[in-house]
């Protein structure tokens, strides 16, 4: 089927605002259920770690649906990071809830500078 683009509407532009958060994470409640977990146990859980790894971080926790995997004793969680990376987490809702926030959003480390000693330094190549 042909369409007619001369009937087709112009494409609105996208609008933006500005969000009160800084870190997404997704909890699959059908996971939590399995589980046995009361409604909002864990995302409750995996928020309290998170507020007590990152003090002060805009965060935004959200029950969702399936998110693919369904794993045995685990409840299947998805981030930013790593979404981006194809990855969906699988944590373990009776562990403490400090760490289920290194397991979700690990410290962020600036990278070091690489200095090899054995290379040499690139002044004494060109003189």
């Amino acid at each position: 089927m042909k369409t007619d683009s001369a009937n087709v509407a112009p494409a609105r532009p996208v609008r933006t605002a500005k969000a009160k958060f800084s870190e997404v994470v997704a909890v699959c409640t059908k996971c939590a259920k399995r589980q046995g977990l009361p409604k909002r146990a864990i995302r409750d859980r995996v928020k309290a770690g998170l507020k007590q790894a990152r003090p002060g971080a805009k965060l935004r926790i959200v029950e969702t649906g399936c998110l693919g995997p369904c794993p045995k004793r685990l409840v299947a969680v998805a981030t930013g990071a790593s979404v981006a990376g194809g990855r969906i987490l699988l944590i373990d809702p009776t562990a403490p809830a400090a760490e289920i926030a290194a397991q979700l959003l690990p410290c962020r480390r600036p990278a070091a500078p690489s200095h090899d000693p054995e290379a040499g330094d690139d002044r004494d190549a060109a003189a």
